[in-house]
């Protein structure tokens, strides 16, 4: 499927599935759910909704402290980012002035209060990024896409310096890598021979900014569907590359939408269709090897979920349009939440933040 098509599908799609969704108020002393959003049982996880006054769609998340955090993702009326330095209770609008109505900021990276770039998906000069060093004050456009076939879906970075940004292939045969190493001030293309031949229809998700993961090391996983799931693995901060074959589900709408790695060795792959959020099987797996080979998590909930982290050494949560999940063991899994979210972070265990659609945006609770 051609990726302007697999995008406004998953637009239509993510707005007919979400638009039911309700919001809580502002944070209280204890945590509280909007209506249809409570948890199945009594758990020790719990999404506490803040109000952003926003009914925009983020897919983009980064999560600094208990107290800040950044949002982006886009509206009718083009992109937008907001931020908070007050544990949601306020939020400023500060995203690019005068952008093309367009654009969609499905990713962002974030280095404090005041540094973030944001990555915005779509085909020719819709894919750019954005920079900004004064809490989105003034924003500089730092790469914009020319290339027709390319359509940029996520980015990461292994340090304040150091990041890539992935295309589908433009050319239909290597996933295309830009890389900064001044923190996102300019961006070069990577040499293709470096990356394995792509399959026919394969293409990787701009649904969570999650679709390319690091570990702050030299290790980079990219998440791939379509033609099949698979991942891309560099240990060289994206210089070379090798791929594996996983065993998840994988369709013009299905693939692997989000990967999280612990450490080196052991990471989680997310997904399903995006078309069927509510029939999604073998679409969690894990790896104990780095990504050299995945297995299917058994003890997985059969649902599309887009979003994914480690909130700590040994627990996980996912996330996606039909609720939020956790594992303490990577094999299973407890719903603990039955609302719409999109993307997940954590900056440490007691600083979990989730966004989503219809200006959605939660903290994590105990």
């Amino acid at each position: 499927m051609p990726r302007r098509t697999t995008l406004l599908v998953a637009s239509l799609v993510g707005a007919l599935t979400l638009v039911s969704v309700a919001f809580a108020s502002k944070p209280l002393p204890k945590p509280k759910h909007g209506k249809g959003q409570g948890p199945t049982h009594h758990h020790a996880y719990a999404w506490h909704d803040v109000t952003t006054g926003s009914t925009a769609h983020f897919r983009g998340l980064a999560a600094i402290s208990a107290n800040t955090a950044w949002v982006s993702g886009y509206s009718v009326t083009g992109g937008v980012v907001l931020r908070t330095l007050d544990r949601g209770a306020t939020w400023q609008n500060v995203g690019p002035a005068g952008q093309p109505s367009t654009l969609q900021f499905r990713d962002i990276e974030a280095f404090g209060a005041n540094k973030a770039v944001i990555l915005s998906a779509g085909t020719g000069t819709d894919s750019r990024i954005y920079r900004t060093a004064d809490g989105g004050q003034t924003w500089t456009l730092v790469f914009q896409n020319n290339e027709p076939n390319a359509f940029y879906d996520c980015m990461t970075f292994f340090n304040r310096k150091v990041g890539l940004a992935v295309s589908d292939p433009p050319d239909g045969m290597h996933f295309r890598i830009i890389k900064t190493t001044d923190g996102g001030q300019t961006w070069t293309v990577t040499d293709p021979a470096g990356m394995p031949q792509a399959l026919p229809g394969e293409f990787a998700f701009a649904a969570s900014g999650q679709c390319l993961t690091s570990n702050h090391g030299h290790t980079a996983w990219l998440g791939s569907g379509g033609a099949q799931a698979r991942v891309f693995t560099s240990r060289n901060r994206g210089r070379t590359w090798t791929v594996s074959a996983t065993p998840m589900n994988s369709g013009p709408s299905a693939g692997i939408f989000a990967l999280a790695f612990k450490s080196q060795r052991h990471g989680l792959a997310v997904g399903g269709d995006f078309n069927l959020p509510a029939a999604s099987p073998n679409n969690f797996a894990k790896t104990r090897n780095g990504g050299a080979s995945w297995s299917l998590i058994t003890g997985a909930p059969a649902e599309y979920r887009s979003g994914a982290t480690w909130v700590n050494g040994h627990t996980a949560i996912a996330v996606g349009p039909s609720g939020s999940d956790y594992s303490k063991n990577s094999g299973t899994w407890t719903r603990f939440d039955n609302g719409s979210l999109d993307t997940v972070d954590c900056a440490r265990p007691t600083a979990c933040w989730a966004s989503g659609a219809n200006g959605r945006v939660a903290y994590l609770t105990r």
